[in-house]
């Protein structure tokens, strides 16, 4: 077919059989922006926004989500996760906030997708918390920056 890993022979979609990979060390980074208006960002800076802490409760739910990926995504496989850390900086230039996420294993598969879904339910979350004052406010550039290990090595997305 495609070369694609998640399809067997007839183009069905199936779990890809890991058991005979070696467990190796293997990271990902992934980021993401949610954008919006300035006075938004001011309510999210000084600690007002009526749900409460944003980039607080949006960390911890990236965190929660990378965690249950194989539970959202059909085909992943459950990862026993070494490391997750997930940053929400504030940037007056977008303005909005920059949502960055570093996931560890020691696997036999990678954890690009955890990656993506901490960055993604944590803007998720920031969008949910202020949305009472910002409908207005854009998911935008979710993407993969880096990973290493496995058998396909490193990766690192263009500037």
């Amino acid at each position: 077919m495609s070369g694609l890993t998640h399809l067997d022979a007839s183009g069905a979609a199936n779990m890809v059989d890991v058991t005979e990979k070696a467990a190796t060390d293997r990271t990902a980074t992934a980021e993401g922006c949610v954008v919006m208006r300035p006075e938004t960002l001011a309510l999210i800076r000084e600690g007002d926004a009526k749900k409460g802490d944003v980039i607080g409760t949006a960390r911890l739910a990236g965190i929660m989500a990378s965690k249950r990926t194989h539970e959202l995504i059909p085909l992943c496989h459950p990862l026993l996760l070494s490391k997750v850390r997930v940053d929400c900086a504030i940037d007056d230039d977008l303005p909005g906030l920059r949502v960055t996420a570093e996931v560890r294993v020691q696997g036999p598969t990678g954890v690009e997708m955890e990656a993506l879904t901490a960055v993604s339910v944590a803007c998720l979350t920031v969008y949910d918390m202020v949305k009472a004052v910002d409908r207005g406010m854009r998911i935008e550039g979710v993407r993969l920056m880096a990973k290493d290990g496995g058998r396909s090595g490193a990766y690192r997305a263009e500037a």
